[in-house]
């Protein structure tokens, strides 16, 4: 029955499904988003930008990230089966997937965002995804700022409402009808080094500045 159960899920069918409730459920939502438009003046002026969010948060932006689907957004999601899931999702929202991940195919994954950011000028990234731990930012986040000459702009969600999963991330459900924020935070931008010793510490910088807005 589960192995039936987990078929199921990932089928076409249902990703459609969830697609379509996604977006009649996020419609609940009495949405509010603060700071949105100065890094979208800088990537019209051509500077490639990454949106950076924890894992815990992002649920709470999908539907109204569809509305970059004009840009030609990237994400970069692991290849694991809840990875197709998401792909599904994204990929009907007009995002694009890069697929990879710290434990797969990531090397690959991350060359093709690096090129989309250079291309398109738009990605985001979930710092602490697939698997955790929660609120640490993995170093993939800065190597594709460096590599793609690219600004992160940290975007954080909160809700007024919101169910919290006993999962790794305490994954945020907003409830229906509750309030919800999109904030985005202020663009950083990260240079590399001569000897690369740098790297740990823009990591550690970034985490610094995301980590007190997780919900713990």
């Amino acid at each position: 029955m589960l192995k039936r159960l987990k078929f199921i899920i990932y089928t076409r069918p249902f990703i459609i499904f969830i697609y379509y409730f996604i977006r009649i459920y996020s419609m609940t939502f009495r949405l509010r988003v603060e700071n949105e438009k100065h890094w979208q003046e800088l990537m019209k002026q051509g500077t490639p930008i990454l949106l950076c969010a924890w894992h815990q948060q992002f649920f709470s932006a999908i539907h109204h990230f569809k509305t970059y689907s004009k840009y030609n957004p990237g994400l970069m999601i692991s290849q694991s089966k809840d990875g197709d899931l998401i792909s599904g999702v994204a990929n009907r929202s007009g995002w694009h997937t890069p697929r990879g991940s710290s434990t797969r195919g990531g090397r690959q994954a991350m060359v093709l965002m690096i090129n989309h950011l250079k291309t398109y000028g738009l990605g985001a990234h979930l710092l602490d995804g697939p698997t955790g731990p929660i609120g640490r930012v993995k170093g993939g986040a800065i190597k594709m700022a460096i590599e793609a000459d690219a600004v992160v702009v940290p975007f954080y969600t909160s809700a007024e409402h919101a169910w919290f999963f006993n999962s790794w991330d305490k994954f945020m459900l907003p409830k229906p009808f509750s309030r919800v924020c999109i904030t985005f935070g202020r663009e950083i931008r990260f240079n590399a080094s001569d000897d690369g010793n740098d790297f740990e510490r823009h990591r550690l910088y970034l985490e610094n500045i995301m980590r007190p807005r997780l919900c713990l």
